[in-house]
């Protein structure tokens, strides 16, 4: 579904992607891990169009993407919910929802995606008509990601969806991204500090480090790479 080939981004003089490669197939939970700073969330801005590559292409759905303005990706599918949530905290809980289907024309289908969204995260429901500013913060996560998903997404990008939430909660959140993989088909890429969780739901993964790609494979492989274990499991 989605190909990054030898992206190579800079912040002014900081190179912050080298020679980047990832590829997200259909139906799988791909996931980065590596240190802050690593590069992963450029990795995400790349391919939602957020940061423009200097060198390399992202193409998605056999489509080159890689100068496309960013509605029309997210029109194609490609959907970016990003790290900090980024909920507009003066609108409501369901203007928030009702944004994130702004470029859609379906009447029928956003409705059915909007009761979808509810029904993953009943809290949400409650508070439609309360300032998504006044929600904890992992009510803002879930509005985040029902939010994303009324986008109708084919591959959705998540950066960091558990951080600083409690432990109840990024629970809930992975099994979320499994739900909404498995119950919508959608793929799934995801940057995740933890690390341990993030190979556990995922089918796929790769190690960034200051830039460049240091290691991929199954995530299962990974779980019991021995650097893996020592650098970000924490064994």
């Amino acid at each position: 579904m989605l190909k990054l080939e030898n992206l190579d981004v800079f912040y002014g003089a900081i190179h912050a992607l080298r020679g980047v490669s990832v590829t997200v197939d259909e139906g799988e939970i791909v996931t980065l891990i590596g240190a802050n700073g690593a590069g992963k969330s450029t990795l995400l801005r790349s391919a939602s169009g957020m940061v423009r590559p200097k060198t390399g292409s992202v193409t998605f759905l056999g489509e080159n993407i890689t100068r496309t303005p960013i509605a029309s990706i997210v029109s194609r599918g490609l959907v970016h919910c990003p790290e900090g949530r980024r909920i507009f905290a003066n609108m409501t809980v369901k203007e928030n929802l009702e944004l994130g289907a702004y470029l859609r024309k379906d009447k029928a289908g956003i409705a059915s995606d909007y009761e979808y969204a509810l029904n993953l995260f009943p809290r949400l429901r409650e508070r439609l008509t309360q300032s998504a500013g006044t929600l904890s913060g992992g009510e803002q996560q879930m509005l985040a990601i029902g939010r994303a998903l009324m986008s109708k997404p084919k591959l959705l990008m998540m950066d960091e969806p558990s951080l600083g939430l409690a432990p109840v909660i990024v629970q809930d959140i992975f099994r979320i991204i499994t739900t909404i993989n498995q119950e919508q088909k959608v793929a799934v890429l995801l940057v995740e500090q933890n690390a341990n969780k993030a190979l556990a739901v995922a089918h796929r993964g790769y190690v960034l480090e200051t830039g460049r790609i240091t290691l991929q494979g199954p995530a299962a492989e990974l779980r019991t790479n021995p650097e893996v274990k020592k650098a970000y499991l924490g064994e």
